[in-house]
């Protein structure tokens, strides 16, 4: 094998690749990075078993020759070592040659590195999709949708299917909820679906963030495909495939409250801002808790009380107050992940009672919740 490429390609696309790749595997072979040269161009491939990502780098592209191919050929190469060679290579043209026993150079300008090479043949292969219901989003929405979910997932193993984001899509709507049993996140969006297939599936949260890091913000449409256990989005030149959560996700639309006594108008902001401040003083001391209560003149005060530390009140302006009067504790970095995931200057926060969970919305905006669970405090 033997090409010549562009270093700002072939950088990026070992940049993308190395987020599948992870130094804990049980299967040697997945520290490396898989290399094939052909006709088209030159394609890398990183996986760690549960993400693989393929990236593809056309030899022409826009008028401009990417890379060279001038045998075609295989190799697998030990990942951290090049793509930190590649990083820190000292032109902008980079030439790769494998010789006998997979022994590969890398030539750019007078630096030349030699790097012990392994038997591509050996890399397990990616899975293999059918291609045959492929529902589509412009790559903006799916990166939303992700940041607007995703950090509601559980990070803990105890219940695995909870560190996963329930996908659900049924007449082309797409619905995705992330919850940890104490909070929980709900996106969804009309999607350009060609069949109307329905999926109830539970994507892993670390595949989807590694994805939304690779992803570019524009509107161009990812196709995504399903099949039992594995999910795979494509976009341009990037093949992205994870594995799928197994089990059942908990149903937890009995979790949203269909009615409320306390219904609050806020600027969103203000109320990120005083809540970050009365945080302060109530995460040295248990659970980072911070106390709500609402007056009758539409002011509201954020409180919390650190016996060994000193306490801290404000009070800020709501823009509307309904129904009864309101003591609630909860969690100010809950409360701050939720607000900071919503869109929109004015948000609705709405109580069902100081034990019940409560609910934050944006104003006239449906397509959007997060809800969580109060603290208990006596």
């Amino acid at each position: 094998m033997k090409f010549v490429i562009q270093k700002d390609k072939l950088v990026q696309s070992v940049q993308d690749v190395m987020k599948a790749v992870s130094s804990r595997t049980t299967i040697p072979i997945l520290t490396g990075i898989k290399i094939v040269a052909h006709s088209e161009g030159v394609t890398l491939t990183g996986s760690d078993s549960d993400i693989s990502i393929e990236s593809f780098i056309p030899s022409e592209e826009d008028d401009k020759e990417n890379v060279e191919v001038i045998q075609a050929g295989s190799v697998v190469l030990q990942a951290k070592f090049f793509s930190e060679i590649v990083k820190k290579l000292p032109k902008d043209i980079v030439e790769i040659e494998v010789g006998n026993h997979h022994s590969t150079t890398i030539r750019s300008g007078k630096a030349e590195f030699s790097l012990n090479g392994l038997d591509a043949e050996e890399y397990p292969h990616l899975p293999q999709i059918e291609e045959e219901n492929i529902f589509k989003i412009p790559t903006d929405l799916l990166k939303a949708m992700v940041r607007q979910t995703v950090f509601a997932v559980s990070t803990s193993e105890t219940r695995p299917i909870l560190t996963g984001v329930n996908w659900k899509l049924e007449n082309g709507e797409l619905i995705c909820i992330a919850t940890d049993s104490h909070r929980l996140a709900l996106r969804k969006a009309m999607i350009d679906s060609e069949n109307l297939e329905t999926y109830n599936v539970v994507i892993p949260g670390k595949s989807l963030s590694e994805l939304s890091k690779i992803l570019d913000d524009t509107n161009e449409l990812i196709e995504i495909v399903i099949t039992e256990n594995q999910v795979l989005f494509k976009a341009k030149n990037l093949l992205f495939f994870s594995r799928l959560l197994d089990g059942n996700y908990p149903d937890t639309s009995r979790l949203i409250p269909a009615d409320s006594k306390t219904n609050l108008t806020l600027n969103s902001k203000d109320f990120l801002q005083a809540i970050d401040r009365a945080s302060l003083l109530a995460k040295e001391a248990r659970n980072n808790v911070v106390k709500l209560s609402t007056f009758t003149d539409g002011l509201i005060e954020i409180s919390s009380n650190s016996p060994e530390i000193g306490k801290v009140s404000e009070e800020i302006q709501a823009e509307e107050v309904q129904g009864e009067e309101l003591k609630i504790s909860f969690s100010a970095k809950y409360v701050m992940d939720a607000l900071k995931a919503l869109e929109g200057t004015e948000i609705n926060v709405n109580f069902t009672g100081a034990m019940r969970p409560f609910v934050i919305k944006t104003t006239n905006d449906d397509s959007m919740l997060q809800l969580i669970l109060p603290v208990r405090t006596y």
